[in-house]
C-alpha cells in the first residue's frame, strides 16, 4: 500500500489558500473601483433615510 504524500497535499492547500486570497483582493480592488463610480448614486438612497425620518414625525405627530 501507497504512503499519503502529505507534502504535497499541504502545498496543493497552501495554493488553493494563496489563489482564493488573490481573487479575495481582487474582488475587494474592484468593489473599490465600483465604490467610486456608485457615488453620485448613492446620494439619492441617502435622501431615503431623511424621507423615512419625515414619516416618522408625521406618524409621531397622528
Amino acid at each position: 500500500m501507497a504512503t499519503p504524500n502529505y507534502g504535497y497535499e499541504k502545498r496543493q492547500r497552501e495554493l488553493a489558500k494563496k489563489k482564493k486570497k488573490e481573487e479575495k483582493l481582487k474582488a475587494k480592488a474592484e468593489g473599490r473601483r465600483h465604490d467610486d463610480t456608485d457615488a453620485p448614486e448613492e446620494q439619492p438612497d441617502s435622501e431615503a433615510p431623511d424621507a423615512a425620518a419625515s414619516g416618522d414625525g408625521a406618524a409621531a405627530a397622528d
